[in-house]
C-alpha cells in the first residue's frame, strides 16, 4: 500500500471517530456513510420491479404494466428520453432527505444520494458517454447558492467515472414552481426554457446522455432538458433521478 493510501486511511478512520457516519435520514451512527438506519430502511420506499420499462414509475403487480411493461402514460405517448431510473419512491419518508438537500442548505447528502443513485442507474450508466445536470436559472442558483442536480451529477460521476459536463444545459427563461402544474401545464411552463450552450454543442453530438435530476415528477422538466439536447443530435438521452414520484394510479 502506498504511504498516501495508507495516510488517506488513517485520516478516514481519525474522521469516522471525531465525525461518526450518521443515517441519510436521521442522525443514527451507522458503520457507512450514506446508509440507512435499520429503524429508517424500514420507513423509507427504495424503487424495485416491477417498474414501468421506460419511466421507472413503481408498479404494485408484476402485469400492471401489460406485455409491453410500460405504464399508461408512456403507453399512450413516446416519451422524449429512453429510460428513467431512481433509487427512491418520493413519499413522506424520503421528502424531508430531499426537501433538505434541495432548500436547507444540505450539499454534503449529495455523496450519500448518488451511492444510492449509482446501484439503481448501474445499467444506464454502464451505456452512458456523459452525465449532464438539469440547469437552475441564475436567479434561483443564486438564491440557493448551489444546483442540487449539477452536485449529484458531480457525486455520480465521481463513483461511476463517468464524466460530467455541469454546465452543458441552461435555463435563460425563469419559469413558475412546478409544484400546482400537472403533466400538461408544466410541459406549458417549460417549453423553450431550457437550452444547450452552443459552446458544449460539439461535446454532445452523437454521445448517449444520462440526464440527472434530483426528483422525476411527470418527465416535463427531462423532457425539456432532452428536446434541447437532441437539437445536438445525441445518439440517445436517458434519465437518472434521486427519487421518483409515484404515479396516483400505481400508488
Amino acid at each position: 500500500m502506498r504511504l498516501s493510501e495508507r495516510a488517506f486511511g488513517l485520516g478516514r478512520a481519525l474522521l469516522d471517530v471525531l465525525l461518526p457516519p450518521s443515517c441519510l435520514a436521521c442522525d443514527e451512527t451507522v458503520d457507512v456513510e450514506g446508509q440507512l438506519c435499520s429503524v429508517c430502511f424500514g420507513r423509507i420506499s427504495l424503487i424495485s420491479a416491477p417498474i414501468c420499462g421506460c419511466c421507472g414509475v413503481p408498479f404494485t403487480i408484476p402485469l400492471q404494466g401489460g406485455s409491453a411493461g410500460l405504464c399508461a402514460d408512456c403507453a399512450e405517448a413516446p416519451r422524449a428520453f429512453g429510460r428513467a431510473r431512481a433509487p427512491f419512491r418520493y413519499d413522506a419518508a424520503s421528502r424531508p432527505v430531499l426537501l433538505a438537500f434541495k432548500h436547507s442548505d444540505r450539499p454534503e447528502l449529495a455523496a450519500s444520494l448518488a451511492r444510492h443513485m449509482v446501484r439503481a442507474g448501474a445499467e444506464l450508466l454502464a451505456e452512458a458517454d456523459v452525465l449532464i445536470p438539469v440547469p437552475l436559472h441564475r436567479r434561483r442558483l443564486r438564491a440557493r447558492c448551489y444546483n442540487q442536480a449539477a452536485l449529484l451529477a458531480q457525486a455520480v460521476s465521481r463513483l461511476s467515472r463517468v464524466p460530467v459536463l455541469v454546465d452543458a444545459l441552461v435555463r435563460p427563461r425563469a419559469t413558475e414552481p412546478l409544484g400546482a402544474f400537472d403533466a400538461a401545464g408544466r410541459e406549458t411552463v417549460l417549453r423553450g426554457a431550457i437550452r444547450l450552450r452552443p459552446s458544449r454543442f460539439d461535446q454532445v453530438t452523437g454521445r448517449r446522455v444520462l440526464l440527472i435530476d434530483d426528483v422525476l415528477t411527470t418527465g416535463a422538466t427531462a423532457s425539456a432538458c432532452c428536446e434541447a439536447l437532441h437539437d445536438a443530435d445525441v445518439r440517445s438521452v436517458d434519465v437518472l433521478a434521486a427519487a421518483r414520484v409515484p404515479s396516483r394510479i400505481f400508488s
